[in-house]
């Protein structure tokens, strides 16, 4: 998810270039009464929950829940799921959502985790889909103020959230707790605004190695095997455009605008000093300081003039829903606040699933407006697996927007790629995704879906987690 302050769809919902904006905010609690194993090193501290019995309900499954300090008053909560698979062996994957700001309890409870919450807002059903089928899974709120996390926030970009985000998993990974996972496939997987997180982590991850192995720091190698980015926001210049084109002509829904609209919308990208020129000049500023009033005007303009007329009355996650979407249902947030369960998986803090904090932060230096897809395209070259999906009922950031990115990054596949016509693949008989395979790298177009793709489709979803698990290109099964 992708956040933005610059429009109001509804009285509830801002949702904005891939994103949902919710109003509440994170605030320390008393801490639960709980008993607490802590792990303490170098100022730092591990503390957790052991199999609270919530969501997971799977016999002998382990689970934890808790916080990483990762200094002074920083606390970044993870929320961990062994798979229900041979978790000695599973691989270990990490989920993100977006925002910036956005909890990855979205991902848990709405799409991928073990459960999902009933209408009650009080009890759980065990979700046949979750990823952690077939592997060890674990969702972190970052930066701090987003979800669970509470305290000091630092973090006003893409590139800032980096280093943190690295010492949190140095601090989980170097613990007895998790040091059994060291030598595991590393999948990373985020959605939206993890369009921006994705490479910048993955790379600096990568960088950090190198660091390690040439004895300049300390630490536990961080390699990641594969990274899998649903309807991302990875180049702002090519998306912005893709507004445009879809509303225009979404394949398999039509025209979503009137004539009058496309027209004004083609005016704003093109004219003078338009969307298109004030983007171009955000990404000619660097990203030293002086670029983001320049960004930000971009990234305003934009979201206004595009995103917005785009959209119109429809949802912005799901073009067949209107501004008041039910699906998927937010009935976790009412069983999330709920003193009991709090207690049980020891958070200290309110929840909050899209804290404007976190988000301002990143708004002030025009971070939306960057591009990270030369940093992809370099990814892609080093051969790591890779898989761009999105589903296809989304505007956020719609799969033409993501397709056109991929096909224009620069990579040694680029030409093979812009060759490689969409194939669609089915499971058991039925056609689910449109995709094209290049070596390690793949992209799907996912039928049907909007912007949180397991939590439309969890059976396609849970089988290509399981292709791109085994590095396999995807294929019908």
């Amino acid at each position: 998810m992708r956040q933005s302050p610059t429009m109001l769809l509804s009285a509830t919902i801002l949702a904005v270039g891939c994103s949902l904006l919710s109003l509440s905010h994170a605030s320390p609690l008393a801490p639960a009464k709980h008993t607490f194993t802590s792990v303490h090193q170098d100022g730092v501290s591990l503390r957790f929950v052991n199999n609270s019995g919530i969501c997971e309900t799977t016999p002998g499954v382990h689970q934890m829940s808790g916080y990483v300090d990762i200094g002074t008053g920083m606390s970044m909560w993870f929320w961990f799921f062994a798979s229900r698979t041979a978790p000695e062996t599973a691989p270990f994957t990490l989920w993100i959502n977006g925002g910036p700001g956005c909890a990855s309890e979205i991902g848990l409870f709405q799409e991928n985790g073990p459960c999902h919450v009933n209408p009650d807002g009080q009890s759980t059903v065990l979700n046949p889909y979750s990823w952690n089928t077939v592997s060890n899974m674990i969702y972190i709120d970052q930066p701090i103020g987003t979800g669970f996390s509470f305290g000091t926030d630092t973090v006003n970009s893409t590139e800032s959230a980096a280093p943190q985000f690295w010492k949190a998993l140095q601090i989980l990974i170097e613990s007895g707790e998790f040091s059994q996972y060291r030598s595991r496939e590393f999948i990373f997987a985020t959605e939206s605004y993890g369009g921006h997180y994705g490479p910048s982590f993955v790379t600096y991850f990568d960088q950090q190695n190198i660091e390690i192995q040439e004895g300049k720091i300390t630490g536990v190698p961080i390699v990641v095997s594969a990274m899998m980015i649903n309807n991302g926001w990875y180049d702002p210049l090519i998306q912005n455009l893709a507004y445009l084109t879809f509303a225009t002509n979404a394949p398999g829904y039509g025209q979503l605008q009137s004539d009058a609209v496309l027209q004004k919308m083609n005016t704003s990208y093109f004219e003078p000093n338009g969307c298109l020129e004030m983007e171009q000049a955000c990404y000619a500023a660097g990203t030293g300081p002086a670029s983001n009033e320049i960004c930000i005007k971009a990234d305003n303009f934009c979201v206004d003039r595009l995103f917005v007329p785009a959209v119109g009355d429809r949802d912005s996650d799901d073009l067949r829903q209107n501004s008041s979407a039910l699906f998927p249902p937010e009935f976790y947030l009412n069983y999330l606040a709920l003193p009991s369960i709090m207690a049980q998986i020891g958070a200290e803090s309110n929840y909050s699933e899209c804290a404007d904090a976190p988000f301002e932060l990143f708004e002030d230096t025009g971070d939306d407006a960057r591009t990270w897809l030369p940093q992809l395209g370099e990814l892609a070259n080093s051969r790591l697996k890779i898989l761009i999906w999105a589903g296809d009922a989304d505007i956020n950031c719609n799969w033409l927007g993501g397709h056109a990115s991929v096909l224009a990054m620069d990579w040694y596949g680029k030409e093979r790629l812009n060759k490689t016509p969409l194939t669609n693949i089915t499971v058991d008989g039925t056609i689910v995704a449109a995709v094209q395979n290049v070596d390690n790298f793949s992209f799907a177009r996912v039928y049907e879906s909007g912007h949180e793709v397991p939590a439309f489709q969890p059976v396609a979803a849970l089988e290509i987690f399981k292709q791109v698990v085994n590095k396999q290109p995807l294929h019908s099964v």
